[in-house]
């Protein structure tokens, strides 16, 4: 039986949601190996609309979990539904709306809060040791929730944020996985870098097959 991984998107565009070249690489990787993708979001309005085109705010008001069914085709849950057991894995794609939508880490730093269901969702996960990915900006959340050691990359004011809420960060190259064994979390840069959609495509893969691989040996423990 296949692994059911889910995806937590934050809504659609790299400025106020979901990136969208992580979150589609994120999907062709699990389909690719042969799990399943189970997409999710929360139902809340975005923090603010962004018009990507000229990157000034929008006076219009969206909400998280229409907007990423963009991305999902539809085929899309509300977070508060799902529980651990419909999972075996979880990962989060990158893009702003991680910082501004699944938490207000964009506004708060280190002081940040985890959007509840995300945060119950995550907990419940890491409570069984059942794997997460982060892609990008995404690792904040791990290192807020559980003080996990992870990768963004090298952007030196995201790793001392990182720090001063407990987690650990390590330096890592744009296509690069960092995995912390001991909270089974598997991070990874792409566009925290100047990075092509081929090379995320690449870090992102990597780090699906690592949280399908730690899913696969917490069913054999």
């Amino acid at each position: 039986m296949s692994a059911k991984i889910g995806v937590v998107l934050s809504g659609c565009g790299v400025f106020d949601g979901s990136e969208i070249t992580e979150a589609v690489s994120v999907l062709i990787a699990i389909d690719q190996l042969g799990a399943q993708a189970i997409c999710m979001a929360p139902n809340i309005d975005q923090m603010h609309t962004i018009d990507h085109l000229h990157g000034r705010p929008m006076p219009d008001k969206r909400n998280v979990l229409t907007e990423s069914a963009r991305i999902a085709r539809g085929k899309i849950r509300d977070i508060a539904q799902i529980r651990q057991t419909d999972l075996d894995a979880l990962v989060f794609p990158g893009g702003f709306g991680a910082a501004k939508n699944l938490s207000d880490f964009a506004i708060k730093g280190p002081e940040c809060h985890i959007e509840p269901n995300v945060a119950r969702l995550a907990r419940e996960m890491h409570q069984v040791g059942k794997p997460i990915g982060l892609a990008c900006i995404a690792p904040v959340l791990a290192a807020k929730l559980f003080h996990a050691t992870v990768t963004i990359g090298n952007d030196p004011a995201t790793a001392s944020a990182i720090e001063k809420m407990g987690g650990h960060h390590v330096n890592r190259g744009e296509t690069d996985i960092y995995i912390d064994k001991v909270h089974r979390i598997v991070s990874t840069p792409c566009y925290m870098y100047d990075s092509t959609p081929a090379r995320v495509f690449e870090g992102a893969r990597k780090m699906v097959e690592a949280v399908i691989q730690l899913s696969l040996s917490e069913k054999k423990e």
